[in-house]
């Protein structure tokens, strides 16, 4: 063996050392990226100006040599090179008891550890970096352009912060997670993100991005989570989504501006798990080819202007769980983006559900209220092990309620109020299990049955599963969302069973809860008002009382008799709620009543109740609501009622109370309504009532009240105070009178000899106009301007008539809102009304004539041919209309669809045969009078105009509400037409006009003085109708000619009031069949719409529940 020479060795000496100081090197470069990557991180930590956890408090460089990779949220490769940095916040999944912190299936931060401050621009110095994570924390700024500089990023992970600006320009081609949902982050999605080709999740959720979804988003074949919801999107979705999707899982496009239809191809998405597209401007149907996804589990397209049917073919996802409809509750966002908060639920299907849909194995929750879906609700359910929830509520489901939901052993939530259904109930209905069962306001019969006991089973909860964010969701808004409870009590309702609105009879044995499940924590609400039940008080099983943490009961307006238990402050102690109004109850208030401490609410009016109220209602401390009006009552008002300090309403109208107003009831500084009307209370009148600023009803109407009156500027007027004649000298306006009760027919000497309202005094040079002239005036000159404009227009249009003729021939498209059952042409409806020929038109108004046309044989509609000109231009046309189109309420008038052109626009509606309630009212001498009738009818167009004011967005004010404008059927069901025609409010209060829509005598003053309209301009319109519906005269009746000029029925109702002669006031016949006290009441609601003070002027909906509680008997 050759021994190595020196040259050779010195050669080995010289690569060993070589390769020892290139691995020195490497050594210390490795060991400089390290401290780099450790400065690095503790740059990220000083940044940090909020660790309430102490997080980073292990985060220190005491040692020169120390490990960044042992601190907490750091993690290293084999080279301790950092490579990801996870710090999350994040706490358990979305509840709503986590507060409105994020939509519905996000998480809730865990504010315990919740890190605060900026982005350090340092963490692009983690080159090596593959996860970058801090989800739910307080980081507020810019994303440093330096984290999008990292080449070896795949997950960027920022959801839940509160960071801002724009997405950048150049993205990571390696990104496979990137989340930014819940932050404040805007601008489009910019071209560059097209990219990231190895995408599988994109959540840009909960920002106020905008622009148009860019169709490449379809071009990732690896995505599996798109959500873009709640942001600012408009545009259509694109068709792109639906070509490339065979990863994609969960696709979220909710709250935001998106339009146009659903993309059929969706239905090539064969993976997807779930699709959300509620909150949005979408139209057309829902595609056939969703029935093609066998693996969706949740399907939400509520919100939207959906229509058309339900598609049978949706049976074929046999995996669904979770199908939402509609939903009239607001979702939730956990960022200030009003956008989607100004969408309501405008989808408004035809026909019902298929019993493919309804026998899906896995259905848990189908919801479906106020969809206008009708027919009967199928019977088979499948094996309805499954189900858990389902809202069918303000449908028009007619027939009965199936037995098969009997067998749905875990229905927790059954609503199906407010429909159309019949029959008896099943006693093998699972009610005594349910959280929520609500068969309100349907025409069901027979008796509130004993249901058969049966074990409650309880849901079960993942806290990453979207089912259970869905049942928790509604299950929340459910409860807080009942309509009862405007009371403030401690606790949250958690058994809600309402039997209320229906036709049941029979005594009421037992409250409808399982025994295994009462306990200190449930709060249970029973309502079965407006029926026709019988029986006693003593009836009433109060002894589960003691095992609730509280009791709500509604017995309200049925026909209970006898009195109430003289112990019922011991047999109830947790009585929150009782409510027992317009029944038989006779007897006195027990004194044991004052052991009810948490007592909230109690309604006794509307009975037969005697004797004095007892002096131990002043322990009633946390008492909201005190009603016992139209009793008997005598003796004093206790004084210690002045010691209810939470008491908000109090009202013992209507009864025949001795002595003076207890000085202590001004210390209750949130009553917002006091009436003590119609007694026999003497003495002067607190002043201690002028300070109550939260006032909004007030009345001290026809007592024996003397002295001065504490007057202020919003509520406390003369007006309330009439039918006191000993009160000093006080003017009372001839439009303002608030409601009395049933002493309007007795007589008033002392008003007797005042000059009728309105009629000219003896010095009439000197007077000036008053409100009424002053609205006259105003009002005549809109309507002669308004003829010089139609003389002009007619001018104009027959000059421009050949023009219009050769463009109308190119464009006679008519648009369909409704399917009837035939087609509906332009060229259909000019022959059946024979060419808008004057022998088929049935009425004319300030819009235009109305036309009879049989498009078809038997098949009747109405054409509302609009004076062309009127509107702004077709464009705003076919925006209005198409917003009109939306709109659904069983008393307006259906817009079937509608045409225009620059020569012709008319508007299809249903045809309603009874005529309008002009003709009724001139007609009511040729049938017999019918209280009932006349009260329905008013209620029928209240509700109708509440829903235009309340439900509508943006709100709809109807401007020209009269008698021609509300239309009847065969049954006397009255529906309001016109709406929306003069022009649409938006979404401001009030908004200035050009000029006064509507007609002479409806016009409130306000409106034709300032030519400023709001939804109180309705109301005073209603109030004229409703006394032309109850009186024999007009609003401008001839008969008011010697009053002088400006006399209308307003002013006559004011002046039969004050001088107590009510009774002369309705027509014929209905004082000697009608009840004295609601008709008294009925007057006054409507002189009340009437008063000049806006403020004082109930809304619709005020007048919607002041109706319900004066509604006739049903029998």
């Amino acid at each position: 063996m050759r021994c190595p020479s020196a040259m050779e060795r010195r050669r080995e000496v010289a690569a060993g050392a070589l390769v020892f100081a290139l691995l020195f090197l490497v050594v210390a470069v490795a060991e400089d990226a390290r401290a780099s990557e450790r400065q690095a991180l503790l740059q990220f930590k000083a940044a940090v100006s909020s660790d309430p956890a102490g997080f980073l408090r292990g985060w220190s460089d005491v040692s020169p040599g120390s490990d960044a990779c042992s601190w907490p949220g750091v993690s290293c490769d084999a080279g301790s090179r950092v490579v990801g940095l996870n710090i999350s916040a994040k706490g358990g999944a979305f509840f709503p008891s986590c507060g409105r912190s994020g939509p519905l299936w996000k998480s809730c931060p865990d504010l315990a550890r919740r890190l605060a401050g900026k982005l350090s621009p340092a963490l692009g110095k983690l080159v090596e970096l593959r996860v970058l994570s801090l989800p739910f924390h307080g980081f507020d700024g810019e994303i440093p352009g330096e984290i999008w500089e990292l080449e070896n990023l795949e997950v960027l992970d920022l959801e839940g912060n509160s960071l801002s600006g724009c997405l950048p320009s150049r993205f990571m081609r390696g990104l496979r997670v990137l989340n930014l949902a819940s932050n404040l982050l805007q601008g489009e999605i910019p071209r560059s993100l097209s990219s990231c080709t190895r995408l599988e999740t994109l959540d840009l959720s909960s920002n106020q991005f905008n622009g148009t979804i860019p169709g490449f988003l379809g071009d990732f074949p690896k995505l599996r989570e798109l959500s873009l919801s709640f942001n600012r999107f408009t545009g259509a979705i694109p068709d792109e989504l639906g070509a490339g999707c065979q990863s994609l899982e969960h696709l979220d496009l909710s709250a935001n501006l998106l339009a146009g239809s659903i993309p059929g191809g969706l239905g090539n998405c064969n993976e997807l798990r779930s699709l959300l597209l509620f909150s949005n401007l979408l139209d057309d149907v829902i595609p056939l080819d969703l029935g093609r996804l066998t693996k969706l589990q949740v399907l939400d397209v509520s919100r939207n202007s959906l229509s058309g049917s339900v598609p049978v073919e949706l049976g074929g996802c046999v995996e669904l769980s979770v199908l939402v409809l509609s939903n009239p509750y607001y979702p939730m966002t956990s960022f200030d983006n009003s956008s989607y908060a100004d969408i309501d639920d405008f989808n408004y299907f035809q026909g019902g559900i298929s019993e493919s849909i309804t026998t899906l194995s896995k259905l848990r929750i189908l919801w479906a209220p106020r969809a206008t879906l009708e027919g009967e609700i199928p019977n088979s359910w499948g094996t309805c092990d499954s189900l858990e929830m389902v809202n069918l509520g303000e449908n028009i489901f007619t027939g009965r309620i199936p037995k098969v939901f009997g067998q749905c052993h875990n229905l927790k939530v059954l609503n199906l109020s407010s429909n159309k259904l019949t029959g008896w109930l099943s006693e093998e209905l699972p009610v005594p299990c349910m959280d929520i069962f609500d068969i309100s306001g349907n025409q069901l019969s027979g008796s509130i049955t004993r249901f058969v006991p049966k074990a409650c089973s309880s849901s079960q909860f993942r806290l990453d599963d979207l089912f259970s964010a869905y049942f928790s969701y509604f299950s929340y808004w459910s409860q807080a969302g009942i309509s009862l409870l405007t009371y403030e009590f401690d606790g949250e309702i958690t058994v809600y069973h309402n039997f209320g609105g229906n036709n049941f009879t029979g005594n009421l044995a037992s409250l409808p809860l399982q025994a295994d499940r009462l306990g200190k924590s449930m709060v249970y609400a029973f309502l079965a008002d407006d029926n026709n039940l019988v029986g006693t008080l003593a009836d009433v099983p109060f002894n589960t009382c003691k095992d609730l943490n509280g009791l709500i009961i509604d017995f309200s307006n049925n026909f209970i008799s006898g009195a109430i238990p003289t112990e019922i402050g011991s047999m109830c102690k947790s009585l929150v709620v009782f409510d027992i109004a317009g029944n038989r109850i006779t007897g006195v208030i027990p004194q044991s009543i004052g052991s009810l401490s948490g007592l909230v609410g109690l309604d006794l009016s509307r009975n037969h109740i005697q004797g004095e109220m007892p002096a131990s209602l002043e322990n009633l401390k946390h008492l909201q609501v005190l009603s016992l009006a139209k009793n008997n009552l005598g003796g004093f008002i206790p004084a210690g009622l002045g010691q209810l300090y939470a008491l908000k309403v109090l009202d013992l109208s209507s009864n025949s109370i001795l002595g003076e107003i207890p000085g202590g009831l001004a210390n209750l500084k949130s009553l917002t309504v006091l009436l003590l009307n119609n007694n026999k209370l003497s003495g002067n009148i607190p002043s201690g009532f002028a300070n109550i600023t939260s006032l909004s009803m007030f009345n001290l109407s026809f007592n024996n009240l003397s002295g001065p009156l504490p007057l202020n500027d919003s509520t406390i007027q003369c007006d309330s105070v009439l039918g006191n004649p000993l009160l000093q000298s006080c003017h009372v306006s001839t439009l303002s009178v608030p409601p009395s009760d049933n002493q309007g027919d007795a007589g008033d000497s002392q008003a007797s000899n005042d000059s009728p309202p309105g009629s000219p005094p003896s010095d009439s040079s000197n007077r000036g106009f008053n409100s009424i002239e002053i609205a006259s005036i105003a009002s005549a000159a809109a309507i002669v301007s308004v003829l010089l404009a139609l003389i002009a227009l007619y001018i104009y249009t027959r000059k421009c008539a050949p023009r219009f003729a050769g463009q109308s021939s190119r464009r006679r498209e008519v648009m369909i809102f409704i399917d009837i059952g035939v087609p509906i042409t332009y060229e259909s409806v000019v022959r059946a009304t024979g060419n808008f020929n004057t022998s088929n038109c049935i009425g004319s108004g300030g819009f235009g004539a109305t036309y009879k046309a049989e498009i078809s044989p038997g098949v009747v509609v109405a054409i509302k041919r609009l004076s062309v000109g009127r509107l702004q231009g077709i464009q705003q046309f076919h925006a209005e209309i198409k917003t009109l189109g939306r709109w659904r309420h069983p008393n307006l008038v259906t817009l079937i669809g509608y045409h225009v052109s620059e020569a012709e626009m008319f508007l299809i509606y249903n045809y309603l045969p009874g005529g309008n309630l002009e003709r009724f009212i001139q007609e009511r001498a040729k049938r017999p009078v019918d209280w009932r009738m006349l009260h329905k009818i008013a209620l029928d167009i209240a509700c109708a105009l509440a829903y235009l004011h309340d439900h509508c967005i943006p709100r709809i004010l109807h401007r020209d509400v009269k008698p021609s404008n509300i239309l009847l059927d065969n049954d006397y069901n009255a529906y309001l037409s016109d709406f929306g025609l003069a022009r649409l409010l938006g979404n401001s209060e009030t908004h200035a006009t050009t000029g006064v829509a509507g007609t002479f005598g409806y016009v409130a003053p306000e409106y034709a003085m300032t030519c400023r309209v709001s939804d109180k301009a309705d109301v005073y319109s209603y109030g004229v109708v409703l006394m032309e519906l109850i009186s024999d005269k007009k609003a401008l009746d001839p008969s008011f000619s010697p009053y002088g000029n400006g006399f209308n029925i307003v002013a006559w109702a004011c002046m039969l009031l004050r001088q107590g002669r009510a009774r002369e006031f309705f027509t014929e016949g209905l004082w000697d069949i009608a009840p004295h006290d609601d008709l008294v009441e009925t007057l006054h609601l409507a002189v009340m719409c009437t008063v000049d003070t806006l403020s004082v002027r109930p809304s619709m909906k005020q007048v919607v529940l002041r109706l319900k509680q004066l509604q006739p008997p049903t029998c």
